[in-house]
């Protein structure tokens, strides 16, 4: 029987905070530039695990660490009802300061991991979108890639601090982030090395497959995009 192409497994990451899990996907070729994966509300979960697959498959030793494992350990959750309802409580109990101490512990570890060629990025999506901007800012990352970040246009003071090139994806039929929260961070990101891409008819949540929202179509093009932009920043 063949072995897979893409081996995974959860790591431990270690941080002043104290240990927390993290889901690393690893390539065919065993090593590659690093990729921080960042989640969505609804922990890495399903979706956010097979992203980590997706990416790996290209190339990238991915992690996506658990960022919720203050409020309990690998905390996965579905898009409606209940599980909706707990992803916005937890949402709301997130520690800006504590996620980015948590960002920086999952990068040193990653690139300590003797399968990691040297440079590291990210890329997260929704809540995770937002985090993936501020590590561009906040984390040393060496690029980064934003998916519908939501609130991104509340930091907008962090893109001064952003030395990486960065690209963001949006939907226009976004009912989280409206046109005007886009072209803020349009105007603050003027000059930097960013690119913006939106997606027409697209709404949040767009790339996922698991959402009712997903849009194969977007979705496929804006993966294309972010392959193209990190392999061109991270090989």
């Amino acid at each position: 029987m063949n072995n897979p192409p893409v081996t995974t497994r959860w790591v431990d990451v270690n941080s002043s905070d104290g240990s927390f899990g993290a889901y690393l996907a690893l390539p065919p070729a065993g090593r590659g530039p690093g990729l921080l994966l960042l989640q969505e509300i609804f922990g890495v979960n399903a979706h956010i695990r097979g992203v980590a697959e997706q990416y790996a498959l290209a190339g990238f030793v991915v992690i996506a660490p658990d960022l919720f494992w203050r409020q309990g350990e690998r905390i996965e959750l579905g898009y409606e009802g209940d599980d909706r309802q707990r992803a916005n409580q937890l949402l709301a109990t997130i520690q800006n300061e504590a996620v980015v101490r948590d960002m920086q512990a999952t990068l040193a570890t990653l690139r300590a991991r003797p399968e990691c060629s040297g440079k590291a990025g990210a890329i997260g999506y929704c809540m995770g979108g937002r985090l993936a901007y501020t590590a561009a800012a906040l984390c040393g990352v060496d690029a980064a890639v934003a998916y519908y970040g939501g609130r991104i246009q509340n930091q907008l003071d962090l893109a001064e601090q952003i030395n990486c090139p960065i690209q963001f994806h949006y939907g226009d039929n976004d009912d989280h982030i409206p046109p005007s929260a886009i072209e803020s961070v349009r105007e603050a990101v003027v000059d930097k090395d960013a690119e913006i891409h939106v997606y027409p008819g697209a709404q949040h949540g767009f790339n996922c497959w698991a959402r009712a929202s997903y849009s194969p179509a977007s979705a496929a093009l804006a993966h294309g995009r972010s392959l193209a932009f990190l392999a061109q920043q991270l090989f």
